[in-house]
């Protein structure tokens, strides 16, 4: 089952069911106004938004077209976004490129920040910014969202309460990430509105892919038209969704809507840190990767961060090439207060 949320005059928008092939949609209005909605009754509205899933496929559904560029993100906001850093291999190179260590234990325990979930921007809205020497950056990801999980809960548990899985681009503005961080208080400035696919799945619609509490395809990426990543969200990620989710809820209990992400998508290449599409690696979900990288191997970055004017693009496609989630697509703007 494929869901989204058709912007209108309210904060929340109107929830949608979706066809497999993102091409027609169903009003659900009768059943949940809002995907929240849907999310905090979900033992009994799930299985009727499946019937009407089924009835856009069979044909006996109304139906009208879906437009991606009309959709917010799934949740245009939630009670709760938490972030993790699963791929470790990321941080390890993130943090060497601000001359940090990393200690042993980010290996076994993972890092997860609150990030702000009052206002997501819309797969298709502008990135709007005051200053381009901020150093701003994309990120791609892919998230989950949970029904209720209890303070505590197990692997098991948290892996059962996984409802949806979508995209991410968590933009970070990497001039402001040292300073803040080294206040010892973490992210805050430094992680303005993050942006979600225009449409969220159910684990069971994404088949062989997801298995093991990961999703095991290509994050395609790209910059101003040029193919900048396609990093497997499945390899390299060291701790699961349900690890993740068990971990957010150690001490205290996950409402129904919290959106728990994986951190940027990386992958490594023999051992080492990946390499550039161009060269036969998989590229990388962010910039600040492959700026590491230039500095590694060169003593200085090359790629430079966003600008105004710049295009990026996050999609995922399934074994037949077919868009899985639909696009992020969004263009860097300079916000200019009134």
């Amino acid at each position: 089952m494929k869901l989204a949320t058709l912007k209108d005059s309210t904060r929340d928008g109107r929830l949608v069911v979706v066809s497999r092939d993102l091409t027609r949609c169903s009003e659900v209005g009768h059943i949940a106004r809002t995907l929240q909605a849907a999310l905090d009754d979900w033992a009994h509205v799930g299985p009727r938004l499946a019937n009407v899933a089924e009835g856009i496929e069979t044909g006996w559904q109304p139906t009208m077209r879906f437009h991606e560029h009309e959709a917010a993100s799934p949740l245009p906001r939630a009670y709760q976004w938490a972030d993790g850093s699963a791929y470790v291999n990321h941080v390890e190179l993130v943090r060497k490129a601000r001359g940090a260590e990393m200690p042993e234990s980010f290996w076994t325990d993972p890092l997860i920040y609150q990030g702000g979930s009052d206002a997501f921007l819309g797969p298709r809205d502008p990135i709007l910014m005051a200053d381009e020497a901020w150093g701003i950056d994309l990120e791609g990801e892919v998230a989950v969202i949970v029904d209720d999980v209890p303070m505590g809960a197990s692997r098991d548990e948290a892996h059962a309460a996984i409802r949806l899985v979508m995209l991410v681009n968590d933009v970070s503005l990497r001039g402001l990430i040292p300073a803040e961080l080294a206040k010892g208080f973490g992210f805050f400035q430094s992680k303005p509105s993050t942006a979600f696919s225009p449409v969220a799945v159910t684990p069971d619609e994404l088949g062989d892919a997801w298995f093991g509490g990961k999703l095991h395809l290509p994050l395609l990426v790209s910059v101003n038209g040029k193919a900048f990543g396609r990093a497997d969200a499945g390899v390299d990620m060291t701790f699961d969704f349900p690890t993740l989710v068990a971990h957010a809820a150690k001490t205290r209990p996950l409402s129904a809507g919290t959106i728990v992400g994986s951190g940027t998508v990386s992958n490594k290449l023999d051992g080492g840190p990946g390499k550039p599409i161009g060269e036969g690696g998989a590229g990388y979900s962010c910039i600040a990767e492959i700026r590491t990288i230039e500095t590694i191997e060169h003593g200085a970055p090359k790629t430079p961060f966003l600008k105004s004017g710049d295009e990026l693009r996050i999609e995922m496609e399934d074994a037949d090439g077919h868009s899985i989630f639909g696009a992020i697509e969004q263009t860097v703007a300079k916000y200019d207060k009134e």
